[in-house]
């Protein structure tokens, strides 16, 4: 994989784990292509576990 890729996938990583923290829908991702999206939505669902952990 490219360096370039991997860096746009890592960043839509961090803004989804960034939006799961912020306790944002996953519904406000904002990309339309598989691979950036399926990233956000891993990065957001990492946030709202390590959010549900903290809460208990």
């Amino acid at each position: 994989m490219k360096r370039q890729k991997r860096d746009r996938l890592e960043r839509a990583h961090s803004q989804g784990f960034k939006a799961g923290l912020a306790g944002r829908s996953k519904d406000l991702c904002p990309y339309q292509q598989i691979d950036p999206k399926s990233e956000w939505l891993g990065g957001w669902r990492e946030a709202i576990d390590s959010r549900n952990l903290y809460k208990t």
